[in-house]
């Protein structure tokens, strides 16, 4: 079962890349005022909720004792990240501080997941 949790661990990291990697392909058009959200950042943002709760789930089978609040504020950071990612995806301009706080709330999300132990 551990081989399948560490599965579910690199494609969590994988969503997280493409989400922080298409967040940082766009930061000089975010200095242009041009900035959008690409396809990778919703498909990261969805493979991260997807395995997140998997890896959850998981964990919980084999009786690992989890940090609730720790779990529930990274899901609520994501959520909200999806949430703009979604709505916004189709347009062709972003404010600059619409497309900087999803890059700021990825990065809170992943110093939650390093740093909280």
């Amino acid at each position: 079962m551990d081989v399948v949790i560490n599965v579910f661990v690199a494609l969590h990291i994988i969503g997280i890349a493409s989400l922080l990697g298409g967040f940082l392909t766009q930061m000089k058009a975010m200095g242009a005022g041009t900035a959008r959200f690409v396809p990778a950042m919703l498909h990261g943002a969805l493979t991260m909720l997807v395995t997140g709760i998997v890896m959850v789930g998981l964990n919980q089978m084999q009786g690992h004792s989890l940090n609730n609040i720790k779990i529930g504020i990274k899901m609520a950071v994501l959520v909200v990240i999806l949430a703009l990612v979604y709505v916004k995806r189709d347009e062709e301009k972003l404010p600059k501080p619409l497309f900087g706080a999803v890059g700021g709330l990825t990065m809170l999300n992943i110093f939650i997941a390093v740093l909280w132990t």
